[in-house]
């Protein structure tokens, strides 16, 4: 029998304290008044129903579905308190139920109410659990996208695109708890798809205190009409705000924090003429990642790890990143392909010690789970390419809530590999590097991210996002001399000395378009600004 943690976890199970719950129903008003009629679609043990039996007018008819049989128990014995109600609960899965089949007694307006799942697709995987919808693409995801994060949604998430979906006939008032980052994607949901919200609105809540979550939470309230659609939502400090703090709305695709702010740097927003990319992923840190000196390495397992040098590289991580820990990287990585997909059986030639080390720790590579190293080579790692072997690079950690750009060079005469909670834009000179970190850490840039970073996010800064940064935009918006002083104090970060800012080029763009070149010629790219 799984044990009470992992069956929380499973079902994603927050059942919501009666003090919650009064609060959210006090926030949406009179609502036996203005709804006859209220679907709860994962009812738990029956709070929201036991509140909205309190009500008076209390709503004329109430259903619900719940999954979890001692719950379904609870729920119905909580209705004995409450004789002549009419409030009906199923024991059900939301996900295999037709909601817009359901045979009401009443008619009138409905309210949806409740507090769907917490818990994301990929803890349902890593639990083996059967408590998931019916899986499909619903966001239209390309390949690569479908593959990675942006596949792992909230349960939560499900549960809200069904009951649009299902329900909009009904022209519902849908009121629910759940994650802030749900919310967002939810109403991004809605836009692409053109599903017919006609209000909506963000109202926070404080989950450490009510759930012991630390999370972003809030009751996200939305009306579906006739009328014309309205993709911003307000966001109020609490459920009692009378003012809200600022309006998400959707700008070009994507969900923006605070329309107002972003307003005023809009002009950056657009499409970077350089690629960003990811840094390395390998899923296997106790035997790829190595600490010491270039002469004696150990593993994570406190192996000595015996290798040919010219495939370990130094490596810096989001963290190290981000305190500009940059000179002298403390870690360094094992990476067995100059470009993904490259097959590893080569080593067995050109690197015997290496491949005979990976062929000891194997175990670790076949019970990596994520499925993007299906049907690559043997010890394949990902986010490789020639760009990774580019001299110079221009990185950001995306784990943090604050940008720091950082200008980076090599150490011990080879390029330094980040992980793939970095991104970066490989540089063929240090001239490169410096002028764009100077450009990407200018106030303008800055104020742009900001605008549309969301902090409560597990990764606030993504690729999605760096590129929209139009560097040309930013550029002009700059002084010429200014940037350049900038810049320079940026080339002697990385030790090269310049005179002045007459030094550089008398075009800014010429140093943008050399050619950088990976550690054979065949890896030649170029960088077009």
């Amino acid at each position: 029998m799984a044990s009470r943690t992992s069956l929380v976890r499973d079902l994603g199970d927050f059942q919501t304290p009666a003090g919650l719950i009064n609060e959210v129903l006090r926030c949406l008003g009179p609502i036996g008044e203005l709804w006859p009629r209220v679907l709860e679609p994962t009812c738990g043990a029956g709070n929201f129903i036991a509140g909205l039996l309190k009500l008076s007018p209390p709503p004329r008819e109430i259903r619900a579905f719940e999954l979890q049989d001692t719950y379904v128990d609870n729920a119905r014995a909580l209705l004995k308190a409450y004789p002549g109600n009419r409030v009906v609960i199923d024991r059900g899965d939301v996900f295999k139920v037709d909601l817009s089949s359901i045979c009401w007694a009443e008619s009138g307006p409905l309210l949806v109410i409740g507090n769907p799942p917490w818990v994301t697709a990929s803890e349902l995987g890593a639990l083996r659990s059967a408590n998931t919808p019916q899986k499909s693409n619903l966001k239209g995801l390309r390949g690569i996208d479908a593959l990675t994060g942006e596949s792992n949604f909230d349960i939560g998430e499900s549960v809200w695109i069904k009951l649009m979906v299902e329900l909009f006939h009904e022209q519902p008032t849908i009121a629910l708890l759940c994650k802030t980052a749900v919310a967002r994607n939810v109403l991004k949901f809605a836009h692409d798809r053109n599903i017919p919200v006609t209000s909506a609105s963000i109202r926070k809540i404080d989950a450490l205190r009510w759930f012991g979550a630390a999370v972003d939470a809030c009751l996200f309230w939305i009306e579906m009409g006739s009328g014309k659609p309205v993709y911003e939502a307000p966001v109020y400090a609490n459920l009692g705000a009378t003012e809200p703090e600022g309006v998400m709305g959707i700008v070009r695709g994507r969900v923006v924090p605070n329309l107002e702010k972003y307003g005023s740097v809009a002009y950056a927003d657009g499409k970077s003429s350089l690629v960003w990319r990811q840094g390395l992923k390998h899923d296997a840190a106790s035997v790829m990642e190595l600490n010491g000196d270039t002469e004696i390495m150990r593993n994570r397992l406190g192996e000595i790890a015996d290798l040919e040098s010219n495939y370990v590289f130094p490596l810096l991580k989001g963290t190290a990143l981000f305190k500009g820990e940059i000179r002298a990287p403390r870690l360094f990585v094992i990476v067995p392909q100059q470009q993904l997909g490259e097959e590893t059986r080569r080593l067995q030639q050109t690197a015997p010690k290496l491949w005979a080390y990976l062929s000891r720790h194997i175990k670790v590579f076949k019970d990596r789970k994520s499925s993007i190293y299906r049907g690559l080579p043997l010890f394949s790692v990902f986010g490789i390419g020639p760009y990774s072997f580019a001299p110079y690079k221009v990185a950001v950690s995306g784990l943090h809530k604050v940008p720091r750009f950082r200008a980076i060079g090599v150490y011990t005469s080879k390029p330094i590999m980040l992980d793939d909670t970095c991104y970066f834009i490989p540089c063929a000179t240090p001239h490169q590097a410096a002028f764009l970190a100077t450009l990407l850490n200018s106030p303008p840039c800055l104020r742009m991210l900001e605008s549309m970073m969301f902090h409560d996010a597990m990764r606030p800064i993504t690729k999605k996002l760096l590129q929209r940064i139009d560097l040309k935009a930013i550029m002009g918006s700059l002084g010429r001399e200014e940037l350049l002083d900038l810049a320079t104090t940026q080339l002697r970060e990385l030790g090269v000395e310049i005179d002045s800012a007459a030094s550089w080029p008398v075009s800014l763009e010429h140093f943008l378009v050399e050619r950088f070149a990976g550690p054979n010629a065949a890896t030649q790219a170029r960088i077009a600004f």
